[in-house]
């Protein structure tokens, strides 16, 4: 990656590499301050397998920073700064990072947490100082495939958060893989994700290795986003669903002129069919749906304008990747089954850092010896080969002994006109053991009454998948990646039935 760099600085000097705020980089930019970070890292003894953290919002400093230290030969474990302080301790415990860089609204925080602390807001400063030998070894040095890359931790929602170890084959596969979706050195993409997100490098890794341009988003926000893509004719963006329901609800997003955009990516949630519809419509581009890990083995893709009657899947196997449904006694199952979503694919991590327990969890062995990793989710694959997420296998309702999968009810809820968001989760019930409750926002301007829409969709569902009632949120809880947290919206449920 970071030889990647160096080449299109060489090749493209003058092509504008990163836009951020008012900053903007072009790739003899990027590349002198990339080498620039390289050697500095260097005189503090960082080099192969070294772990090298950061704690910072999305800019052009962390970006030249993930780089460079991927130039000394590091490991990247950039960490998430939407996660308590307790958690993120741990993660530096874990990690054990030589430096950790911090911007200066996470420096408080990262001064508590061990490493030695690189403040960078201050980055020149720290690349300015009188070291001897600074300009010595700013080449990148040289790495295989099995040398470390980066390490993403897990959300951690419960208990350690985990060390995702991805190798420089596993982002040199993606990266080419990623090149087919135009993510190239044509491409303007705009990052509104965070970079310690898999999400984001998914679709940023790919525009930098092959000389691209980013605009970079600070924080996402639905005008800002908009805005950007008009001024910077921005032809690619990854965005999780809750991002395209905003940035479409938006009351004057048919006014900007986005027709530069030839392709948008969605992961990290199933993507609405009527989300889907309403981008196919209003917004130029293909949209791409992608269903994926961090921790690879898994990997579909749905080109949705291409599959329209596919809209309530997550699409098929990508090139080298295979998907198998498993039942309870992890034997595969035939199409049209539901059970334990198990995948490979030409992507999957080194393991879990420090955790062979864990990672040996993970694993499902096929009968011809294969190694699948488990998703904890459980889905179908239709004839076609298309796969359908049903819900997290942890988070399927057991109610009078039938299994009910969120998702399907999730689904009738948001047809409803007046419903923006639903999330169904299991509560309580004396009857029934556990029984289906639906939590829904409603979308601008709608008023509907909480008991005529669970009447509404009970009309709708099978008799064993009724909702026991449906209450109105102004909000539903979501992760810094916008996934829905059910379990902090049912444990106030339970813990009221605990006492």
């Amino acid at each position: 990656m970071a030889e990647a760099v160096r080449r299109q600085a060489a090749a493209r000097p003058d092509r504008l590499a990163i836009v951020d705020a008012d900053r903007r980089l072009s790739w003899q930019d990027l590349g002198r301050l990339v080498e620039r970070v390289t050697a500095r890292l260097r005189t503090e003894g960082i080099g192969r397998g070294t772990m090298v953290a950061s704690l910072a919002e999305n800019s052009a400093a962390h970006l030249a920073v993930y780089l460079g230290a991927l130039g000394a030969g590091a490991c990247v474990v950039p960490l998430p700064t939407g996660a308590h302080e307790a958690a993120l301790r741990r993660m530096a415990q874990n990690c054990d990072p030589a430096l950790l860089f911090a911007s200066a609204r996470q420096n408080e925080v990262a001064g508590r947490l061990g490493p030695p602390v690189v403040d960078l807001d201050a980055l020149e400063s720290w690349l300015d100082t009188d070291t001897p030998g600074l300009a010595e070894s700013a080449e990148p040095e040289p790495v295989g495939p099995d040398d470390l890359f980066d390490m993403i931790y897990s959300s951690g929602t419960t208990g350690m958060p985990k060390g995702i170890l991805h190798d420089h084959r596993f982002r040199s596969r993606q990266i080419m893989r990623m090149a087919n979706y135009g993510l190239n050195g044509d491409a303007v993409c705009l990052m509104s994700t965070p970079l310690y997100s898999n999400t984001t490098l998914v679709a940023v890794l790919p525009v930098l290795a092959h000389g691209g341009t980013l605009v970079v988003m600070g924080k996402f926000e639905t005008r800002g986003f908009l805005e950007l893509a008009e001024r910077h004719r921005v032809s690619h963006a990854m965005l999780v669903p809750v991002q395209y329901r905003r940035i479409l609800d938006d009351a004057d997003f048919d006014r900007f002129d986005l027709s530069a955009f030839r392709v948008k990516l969605s992961t990290s949630a199933p993507l609405p069919a009527a989300t889907i519809r309403a981008a196919l419509e209003r917004w130029p581009g293909k949209l791409i749906e992608i269903y994926g890990m961090t921790e690879g083995g898994i990997s579909t893709m749905l080109d949705c304008a291409a599959h329209p009657d596919k809209l309530d899947t997550v699409g098929r196997p990508v090139a080298g990747a295979e998907v198998r449904i498993l039942d309870p006694q992890e034997r595969p199952l035939p199409p049209g089954e539901v059970g334990e979503v198990v995948g490979r694919s030409p992507t999957m991590m080194v393991g879990y850092y420090k955790s062979p327990q864990s990672t040996a969890e993970m694993l499902w062995r096929s009968p011809e010896g294969e190694d699948f990793f488990r998703t904890g989710d459980m889905g179908r694959l239709d004839a076609d080969g298309f796969l359908t997420l049903l819900d997290r296998r942890k988070d399927m309702i057991l109610s009078g002994g039938f299994n009910i999968y969120a998702a399907d009810l999730e689904q009738v809820l948001l047809v409803h006109p007046d419903v923006a968001e639903a999330a169904v989760i299991a509560v309580p019930s004396e009857q029934w053991g556990e029984t289906p409750l639906g939590l829904v926002v409603l979308g601008t301007g709608a008023a509907v009454d909480a008991q005529v829409l669970c009447d509404w969709a009970n009309a709708r569902l099978g008799k064993t998948q009724r909702l026991s009632a449906v209450e109105i949120r102004p909000s539903l809880p979501r992760s810094a990646i916008g996934k829905v947290l059910k379990r902090e919206l049912r444990a106030a449920y339970w813990a009221k039935a605990a006492t």
